[in-house]
């Protein structure tokens, strides 16, 4: 019971990572990875987070690094019960390769639509994109990573009922023995 309670302990102060730390370390890799990738199809030039393609600027923002969908799902990784560290570590990468790798088409896809469709278009799919197909990319995501590395808890309510059950068992009185006679 004791290793449960700082196992939790530790889950819970991991889910503190500011979202900021995610921002740092993806933020480059989200402009050097979309940059590479598009040099293989356009002509384009970098500067800072500015991809220049054909002239036509692409800025990389805060919100195209798509911070929030790594944090979320390390949030719905370490809120899981009954993971073990090693796991716990792959579904982190796993999870976190395939959002990256999505992001890097969907950067990708976004500049390939404007440089043939149009900005008009661009915008369209951008915002599709933005409102809608992140969310359940990221949902996906997390329900392969559950499928496929067999997580049968549910983030938050298994450990609440972990606890729940763990009070329950310490509050009922043990039965009294009955006496032989």
């Amino acid at each position: 019971m004791q290793k449960y309670f700082k196992e939790l302990i530790i889950r819970l102060l991991l889910c503190f990572v500011p979202i900021s730390v995610f921002s740092l370390i993806f933020t480059p890799l989200t402009i050097y990875g979309s940059y590479f990738i598009s040099k293989l199809f356009f002509n384009i030039t970098l500067n800072g987070n500015v991809l220049f393609v054909n002239g036509f600027p692409f800025r990389i923002i805060e919100a195209c690094v798509a911070s929030a969908a790594y944090y979320f799902l390390w949030l719905l990784c370490f809120l899981t019960k009954d993971i073990k560290w090693a796991v716990r570590g792959k579904i982190i990468i796993y999870g976190f390769g395939l959002i990256f790798l999505m992001n890097i088409f969907r950067i990708w896809l976004l500049i390939f639509i404007a440089m043939n469709f149009g900005f008009r278009w661009f915008n369209v799919v951008h915002l599709a994109f933005w409102n809608f197909v992140t969310g359940v990319y990221v949902a996906f995501v997390w329900i392969f990573l559950v499928w496929h590395f067999k997580i049968i808890d549910i983030p938050i309510y298994s450990d609440i009922k972990h606890i729940y059950r763990l009070g329950f068992r310490k509050s009922r009185r043990p039965a009294r023995p009955k006496h032989p006679l």
